[in-house]
């Protein structure tokens, strides 16, 4: 089989870009192409989905057991990896579960992106260092990217002559191919009307220097293994809209292969809570819709009544959304659904990120798990029972986390996988 992981020396130096051109280049060629986003990501997997009309799946080598990563990776079909960060940037002090320890623990080759457009000469000695740090990892080669003439092109090609590692494209820099962004990221896949041109456009621009067959390299994929995870409920109600969209895939796979029921409902477009006996509110971007949500009183009214009788879960925006009120950037307060006693701001934005342990003795989410936490959001004000005590990716204890009223729970905390101590980093 085919596959490749695409990384970088750090963030910024256009992973995403060229993933993205390279699944939808072979999309178009009719090739059946899996992908996978490493680490906490929600945002970058959707948009690979777009650009193949396949689920994209996330790996977290921090937070998931070999087992888990094992099931992630498995199947029948090409793979394309996007990587995190830097090739060799992992969580917490000691910078454990890197991608390149993803590389190395499953021979998974490497296409480095170098963004080369500060620099000429330099990029052998970065190169080197990078192909030389660890002998144990295979490199497929390199792609110079934001290559500015074909001069600059002779001067990098020349300095990396004696290197003895590929390079298997050469792309211009072309500043029409930058994508928006907002605090948590990439704005949203299904929020960019432009997409399907936008992404067409990736792939001729990566065509145009390459072969994409030839970026893919020979891989042993492991052998097929289905993804399971107990479900918290047997039948679960998620919410999904473009306020609510921050849902781990392999989470919702896990629970559907267990046996699970999942029925999802858009609280942006007023939908009532279905029947179940969970409601999951996912995280998201509720500040910015704020005002719509609570004006939408089909959901919320729907929601309150459902808390009397069915657990209700919230994560990070859906936590925010089950507190008594948003205040959104320019500090107006929009009411929500008052079943935590709970208030959050974005008028003084504070980023707050992390992987985290997690422990819960009551809820849907009792147990130990990992997770992480990325939020901009900052609490004005918690009443009551904390849902989790919580550790950092190095173990240090962290004040609790979220809150716990009746049979509503939730926190800013995203749960990955259940914590074993096979996934265990410290």
């Amino acid at each position: 089989m085919k596959a490749i992981l695409i990384a970088a020396p750090q963030s910024g130096s256009g992973k995403t870009t060229v993933t993205l051109g390279l699944l939808r280049a072979l999309a178009k060629s009719g090739a059946d192409i899996r992908s996978v986003k490493l680490g906490p990501d929600y945002i970058d997997p959707t948009f690979h989905a777009a650009a193949t009309g396949q689920p994209a799946l996330n790996l977290d080598p921090w937070a998931m057991s070999p087992t888990l990563q094992h099931a992630v990776l498995s199947g029948a079909s090409p793979l394309v990896i996007e990587s995190a960060m830097g090739l060799f940037d992992g969580a917490g002090q000691s910078g454990k579960a890197s991608a390149a320890e993803v590389a190395k623990a499953h021979d998974i080759p490497v296409l480095l992106v170098i963004d080369c457009a500060r620099q000429s000469h330099s990029v052998a000695a970065m190169v080197h260092g990078f192909t030389r740090f660890d002998p144990d990892i295979r490199f497929h080669g390199l792609i110079l990217n934001n290559v500015g003439s074909e001069r600059h092109e002779v001067m990098l090609r020349n300095a990396l002559s004696a290197q003895n590692v590929p390079i298997r494209a050469v792309l211009r820099r072309d500043k029409t191919l930058a994508q928006p962004s907002r605090h948590l990221g990439l704005v949203q896949a299904s929020e960019r009307e432009d997409l399907p041109i936008w992404l067409d456009r990736l792939a001729d621009w990566l065509s145009n220097a390459a072969d994409p067959t030839d970026l893919l390299a020979d891989w042993q994929p492991p052998s097929e293994r289905r993804i399971h995870i107990n479900p918290p409920a047997q039948n679960i109600a998620i919410a999904q809209d473009i306020a609510f969209s921050f849902m781990y895939p392999h989470l919702v796979r896990a629970w559907q292969n267990a046996g699970a029921r999942i029925e999802h409902f858009s609280p942006l477009r007023d939908d009532a809570v279905p029947e179940c006996d969970l409601v999951f509110l996912p995280g998201g971007y509720p500040e910015l819709h704020a005002g719509r949500l609570a004006s939408n009183e089909v959901f919320l009214k729907s929601l309150r009544n459902a808390s009397e009788h069915t657990d209700i879960y919230g994560e990070c925006g859906g936590y925010m959304a089950l507190g008594d009120g948003i205040e959104d950037s320019h500090g107006d307060r929009h009411q929500m659904a008052g079943l935590l006693r709970l208030e959050t701001s974005f008028a003084r934005p504070t980023r707050h990120l992390g992987y985290r342990r997690l422990s819960a003795s009551s809820g849907p989410m009792a147990g130990n798990w990992t997770g992480h936490e990325f939020h901009h959001s900052n609490t004005l004000s918690s009443i009551g029972d904390p849902l989790f005590a919580a550790e950092d990716a190095d173990g240090t204890t962290l004040a609790p986390m979220g809150l716990r009223r009746d049979r509503v729970y939730g926190s800013y905390a995203h749960v990955i996988a259940p914590l074993d101590e096979n996934n265990r980093q410290a």
